[in-house]
């Protein structure tokens, strides 16, 4: 230390050279300079447009078309001319293609009638009444004469039988009847008074009917 502060004046007594001064100045204002231009230029050539570069465009070319695969053949059921390993047929016109088949023999077992027969049901008896076969002028019977002078008058109603030859054979009364009258009513009937028998199915058969008899003078 004591050494250094001992020829720190030594230095000092040293005089600049004035061209060293005027280089340094230069070398300052020249680097001042370069900067400024340097500056300067940057604003220019980042307002500048970038270049335009034109790319040729080509037509794109379609696709090829893509190859459809071919349908697998279908199966065959039976043998084709093509295959040489299944024999053919023969063309003999004299053979026959349908193959026989034995024969099965007479089929045994109950025999059913495919188409069922309608059921008949009987009909029923066909039944007709006794009809009247006196003449008009025979239906009435006499007036008795005691009624008669008595003129009196009378109707009955009668429950009369025949038999299977149409002939009258029992008269009876229905409700009340008079005596006289009713006796004259019915011998008159048995004697006089034939029918055609009732018939069922054709067959003469006997029967009853009901009839009214009126005893009406004349006036």
């Amino acid at each position: 230390m004591l050494a250094y502060a001992a020829s720190a004046p030594r230095t000092a007594e040293r005089r600049s050279s004035p061209n060293a001064m005027l280089a340094i100045i230069a070398g300052h204002v020249a680097l001042v300079a370069v900067v400024m231009s340097a500056k300067m230029d940057l604003p220019q050539k980042l307002l500048r447009e970038p270049p335009i570069t034109l790319i040729p465009i080509h037509p794109v070319e379609p696709p090829p078309p893509i190859p459809v695969p071919n349908p697998a053949p279908r199966p065959q059921l039976g043998p084709t001319a093509t295959d040489p390993s299944v024999p053919l047929p023969s063309q003999d016109p004299g053979l026959s293609t349908v193959p026989t088949l034995p024969d099965p023999g007479p089929i045994t077992g109950p025999s059913v009638d495919p188409m069922p027969q309608p059921t008949t049901r009987p009909l029923p008896p066909v039944h007709l009444g006794a009809q009247l076969l006196t003449p008009p002028s025979e239906l009435r019977p006499p007036y008795p004469q005691a009624k008669l002078l008595a003129e009196e008058e009378a109707t009955l109603k009668l429950r009369l039988t025949i038999d299977e030859h149409g002939r009258v054979v029992a008269v009876e009364p229905v409700g009340r009847a008079d005596a006289v009258f009713l006796a004259a009513a019915r011998r008159h009937l048995l004697a006089h008074w034939r029918f055609k028998p009732a018939s069922d199915d054709g067959r003469a058969v006997a029967s009853t009917t009901v009839i009214t008899l009126r005893f009406q003078l004349d006036g």
